[in-house]
Parts: C-alpha cells; sequence; structure tokens
C-alpha cells in the first residue's frame, strides 16, 4: 500500500481491505490526466459519482490532504456540480496556496460558471508559476480575449440603446440559390409537408437556407413575445419531454416512438434544447418550426442553457457561426429571451426547467409578473427556475451547480399547498432511467437526452399525462446512432482543450 495514502504511525497490515479500496479511488491523476484504477474505469457517471464517494470516506480520515479535495473537485466538474467543484478546489488552497492544480481546478469551476474574471485571475497564477507550461497558457489567453470580449460588449450595449437583429434583415430580398434543393416555406409559412422535408433534410446532414432560417426565428419571435412568463393551459393530454440537448437524432426518435407533434398529440419540451450535443441548430429549428405550425399544442419552455454564457461555452453560439453567421447568433438569443419560464397544467401541474424558490412564499402571480426579455439574474424567482435542483432532506442548501438553491421536500410541500398545485415536472439533471420520482411524488424530474453527450450510457425518458387527475405515465427510450460528429465539436476553446 503506497504510504501517501495512510495516516501517520499507521501500519499497512492492519488496513482492512475496505479502507484499501477508498484510497486506491483516491489515487486519481495527480499529474493532470484520468487513470485506470484496475477494473475501475472513469469514463461515466455512476464511476464519478463512486470516486466522490470514495474521496468524500478518505478525507474524513485525512482532512488536510489538498490533492484530495483538488481531485474531488475534478469528480464534480465531470458530473456538473461545479459549485461543489469550486469549494473543493478553494478548500485544496486553503491547505496549500503553492498546490498549482488548486488554482487549475478553481479556474475551471468559475469558467464553467461563466465567472471569467476570476478563472483569469487563477491561470495568471498558473503562468506565472509555470510560465512554460504551454497548455497553461493556451487557456489563460483564452480566459483573456473571453473577459475582453465581455468588457467590449458591455461597452457597447452602454454607449447606445440595442437594436434588435430583425431591424437590419432584408429577409425580402434574400436570394435563395436555383442549386439549393431543400426544403422551402410555403408562402413564407411553415407547413407540415415543409417540416417533414426539414427534418429529412436535417436527417441527411444538410443545412436549411439562411433565408428560411431567419423566416422562421422572425416569425417565432414575435410568436414568443406575445406569451406571458407563465403560460396556463388546460387540455386532457400532453407528452412531456426534458432536456434534449443538440441531439437531434434521438429528437427523431422520440417523435418516431411517440408521434409527431399534432393538434392532437401536444407536447411541451422544458428547455435546455442547445449545446453540447453538435446537433442543436437542428434541433431548435425543428421545435420553432413546430411551435409556428400548432402554436397552442406545440409548448417550449426556457432553461439554463438558452442564455448568452451557456451557449457561448458549450457550442451553440460556435455552431450556429459554423453554420451560419454571428448574426444569427444574436437573432437566436433574442428569441431565447422570450421563451416562457414556466407551464402550469389543468391548474395541477407545474413545470419549470430548473425547480421550486431560494425563499418560501412564491406565487404563481409572482410568476406571472416576471420580466423575462433579459439574460437570467443571478439571484431570484428567474435564476431558481432555471437553476435550482431537488435535495431528498429538508430545508434548502447551497447549490451543487453554484447558482440557486437546492430544495427539500417540504418546500416543495409548502409550494404546493400554497398554490393549490399536485406536484412539479422539471428537467435539469441527467438521470440513469431517464427520469426520477422524488418527494414523495411531488417532485419529478424527466431528462430526453438518452446516453447524453455520448458518454454517461443513460436511457432517455418522456412523460404522458392524461385524465382528470394527469397521473404521469412514464416511457423510457435509449439512444440511437447519429453522424461521426462529437459532442462539443463546436464548444469554447478552453472546453476542446479539456479545461475539465
Amino acid at each position: 500500500m503506497d504510504r501517501r495514502f495512510m495516516k501517520p504511525g499507521e501500519d499497512s497490515k492492519h488496513v482492512d481491505k475496505a479502507v484499501k479500496k477508498k484510497w486506491r479511488w483516491a489515487w486519481i491523476e495527480e499529474n493532470g490526466s484520468d487513470v485506470t484504477i484496475d477494473s475501475y474505469k472513469i469514463v461515466n457517471r455512476k464511476d464519478y459519482e463512486n470516486a466522490i464517494k470514495y474521496y468524500t470516506e478518505a478525507l474524513e480520515l485525512n482532512p488536510a490532504n489538498a490533492i484530495y479535495y483538488s481531485n474531488r473537485s475534478l469528480a464534480y466538474l465531470r458530473t456538473e456540480c461545479y459549485g461543489y467543484a469550486l469549494a473543493d478546489a478553494t478548500k485544496a488552497l486553503e491547505i496549500d496556496k503553492n498546490y498549482i492544480k488548486g488554482y487549475y481546478r478553481r479556474a475551471t469551476s468559475n469558467m464553467a460558471l461563466g465567472k471569467f474574471k476570476a478563472a483569469l485571475k487563477d491561470y495568471e497564477t498558473v503562468v506565472r508559476v509555470r510560465p512554460n507550461d504551454k497548455d497553461a497558457k493556451m487557456k489563460y489567453q483564452e480566459c483573456n480575449k473571453i473577459v475582453k470580449q465581455k468588457a467590449f460588449e458591455r461597452a457597447i450595449a452602454s454607449d447606445e440603446i440595442k437594436k434588435s437583429v430583425v431591424d437590419s434583415l432584408d429577409i425580402e430580398n434574400m436570394t435563395i440559390e436555383d442549386e439549393y434543393a431543400g426544403p422551402k416555406l410555403e408562402d413564407g409559412k411553415v407547413t407540415l409537408k415543409f417540416m417533414k422535408e426539414m427534418m429529412d433534410w436535417f436527417k441527411d446532414q444538410k443545412k436549411l437556407h439562411r433565408k428560411c432560417a431567419y423566416q422562421i426565428l422572425v416569425q417565432v419571435k414575435e410568436v414568443l413575445s406575445k406569451l406571458p412568463s407563465l403560460v396556463e393551459i388546460t387540455l386532457k393530454e400532453i407528452t412531456i419531454c426534458g432536456d434534449t440537448h443538440g441531439q437531434f437524432y434521438d429528437l427523431l426518435n422520440i417523435f418516431e416512438l411517440n408521434g409527431l407533434p399534432s393538434q392532437t398529440n401536444p407536447y411541451l419540451f422544458n428547455g435546455d434544447f442547445v449545446d453540447r450535443g453538435s446537433f442543436s441548430v437542428e434541433v431548435i429549428l425543428t421545435l420553432f418550426g413546430f411551435k409556428l405550425l400548432y402554436p397552442d399544442c406545440f409548448h417550449l419552455l426556457r432553461g439554463n442553457h438558452e442564455t448568452d454564457n451557456m451557449n457561448q461555452m458549450y457550442g451553440f453560439e460556435g455552431e450556429v457561426k459554423a453554420k451560419y453567421t454571428a448574426q444569427m447568433f444574436q437573432l437566436f438569443s433574442e428569441v431565447f429571451q422570450w421563451l416562457p419560464l414556466a407551464q402550469c397544467i389543468n391548474s395541477k401541474v407545474l413545470v419549470m426547467h430548473g425547480g421550486l424558490f431560494s425563499e418560501d412564499g412564491v406565487t404563481l402571480d409572482d410568476l406571472r409578473k416576471i420580466d423575462r426579455n433579459r439574460q437570467p439574474p443571478d439571484s431570484g424567482p428567474m435564476c431558481d427556475l432555471l437553476w435550482s435542483d431537488p435535495q431528498p432532506q429538508n430545508g434548502r442548501s447551497i447549490s451543487k451547480r453554484g447558482v440557486s438553491c437546492q430544495f427539500g421536500p417540504d418546500v416543495t410541500e409548502r409550494f404546493l399547498e400554497q398554490n393549490k398545485l399536485d406536484f412539479i415536472v422539471r428537467s435539469h439533471e441527467v438521470k440513469a432511467e431517464g427520469y426520477e420520482v422524488t418527494h414523495s411524488g411531488k417532485c419529478i424530474t424527466v431528462f430526453s437526452a438518452p446516453n447524453y453527450c455520448d458518454q454517461m450510457g443513460n436511457k432517455g425518458a418522456y412523460i404522458h399525462l392524461r385524465g382528470s387527475d394527469l397521473k404521469p405515465e412514464f416511457h423510457q427510450f435509449t439512444a440511437v446512432p447519429h453522424p461521426n460528429v462529437k459532442p462539443m465539436a463546436y464548444a469554447n476553446t478552453l472546453m476542446q482543450m479539456g479545461m475539465m
């Protein structure tokens, strides 16, 4: 047994097998790369969660080990618990301010949270200590570029009233070239024929003409801007889907399994349509097309990834720029700001992407009053609707993501009772089975991106709500093959450099 993993004075002969096992899990990449520990391959969420478990137990025995905090920070990063990752990296540096990997981890955590200035400060420290580290220098330069870009954008925004991209478009005079053989809107309108042709066109990895894309975006912005922040509907049945994250071929599979959207087959897609998956443009144009075709039967809610910071880091901005233009991304950003934040079904079920609130007393009327046409704030009801997560214990705690909060079953119970609701449906978290029922059946999570990022191995799911009581029926599905374009292909350079 490696004596670096032993407590002072401890004899390896007397360390039982369970303790040895946890120390072996603690022996993960002290030099910047993942390694295999015997039969354990740290390539999916289940293994990272075990790594977190064993690091936690190891830290109970040796709480002053900066390496363990730093490596647990990595495991938290891989499971998207960015708040916990930041806390562990910070703790590692409190223990050993000279532990350079702690600065890497903290910078990574802050980047993932969109805190670019804080990340830049830590990258500066790494570069100063290791001036010949090419990887650190590249990350510093890329982060510095983002900080300067953000400062420039703020300066422009403060100098003039921001005009809509729509005002600068001349769609009527955009020419569709003779050689373009793809789908076109009929008299400027989306039809079922157009939608079927567009999905087939996308399936063959072909690009919709920019004129058609702009037509869809301009029209859907007008439709969405007329909706309230809390959409309230009454119906007999509906299918609710969770995150799709640019996994276009899995979206097609949902329609294959459950039928295309129609006036008799309504859908609600619960945010995070884009980022990570490299077919996000195809996903969002398909969803927007169906919103135009069936505005009263096809519903879309905003997720935390329908925001500029997330799109800049996790691929959607890069994908739109690669397939179209920076101007089109700006229009997408405008449209995303008009996506509703929550939906109440039959005065019984509330659907939102993230979850409930950092404080008690929030009512449906409060949601109706939210001014959503903006980038989300760092706190408050709008932030919570996009970012919060449930937890098994009562009360509230600091978010594992570093944004909003985690809420317990008592919080859910009080909110439902105050607002005379039966249960909530939310998304936002990968679940091994594609869904999860918690808080005594009153908090349901649904996630519709199977084998998330081509590596998580999870199932996808969608929910049918039917009947007078809207009792949920869960339907699971597995990932289908897709063309050889890896997830995150269009992500920020830092992500592609293996930032995490």
